[in-house]
């Protein structure tokens, strides 16, 4: 038995079809835009900002004196706290802690993990915006925002 829908029906799909896309374009274009706070005298955040956004990514960069009621606002534990502290992900927001490369932000973005975000502590030598060394050795860590959970290695730079 053939079905067709009525007008109504038809009306209907094409409008939640058209509704399902956009969402899906708004939820992409929010996985592309990353807000970073930073010092305003700070070179390699904003060499790191400049990174993420010749790697696509639409940055934008406030320059505030304290970063401490941001990293308090974010969750970012003591220990992973680096010299500035960005944003990704609409809906979903993601704390980019430091001088995360590249690679471990897609991951991040693709597998969307249960956590608050992740960190690359301090200011690892070699890292994006820090020397861009490809072979940097270092760990981002994953980080829930609760204070009992210890942070866990998300991605190890330099072992690609």
């Amino acid at each position: 038995m053939t079905k067709f829908l009525t007008p109504f029906a038809l009306a209907f799909a094409m409008g939640l079809s058209a509704t399902v896309t956009v969402a899906f374009a708004q939820s992409l274009e929010a996985d592309n835009k990353i807000m970073v706070f930073k010092t305003p005298w700070c070179g390699c955040c904003q060499a790191w900002a400049d990174a993420m956004e010749k790697a696509g990514y639409d940055v934008e960069t406030t320059d505030v004196e304290d970063l401490t009621p941001i990293k308090m606002q974010a969750s970012v534990p003591g220990e992973l706290e680096a010299c500035h502290t960005a944003m990704i992900g609409g809906e979903r927001k993601y704390v980019l802690e430091g001088h995360v490369p590249i690679e471990a932000v897609k991951t991040l973005m693709t597998e969307r993990p249960d956590i608050r975000g992740i960190s690359a502590p301090g200011m690892p030598m070699g890292s994006l915006g820090m020397g861009d060394d490809p072979a940097a050795n270092y760990k981002v860590y994953a980080f829930t925002g609760r204070a009992a959970e210890t942070p866990a290695v998300f991605f190890e730079a330099g072992k690609q």
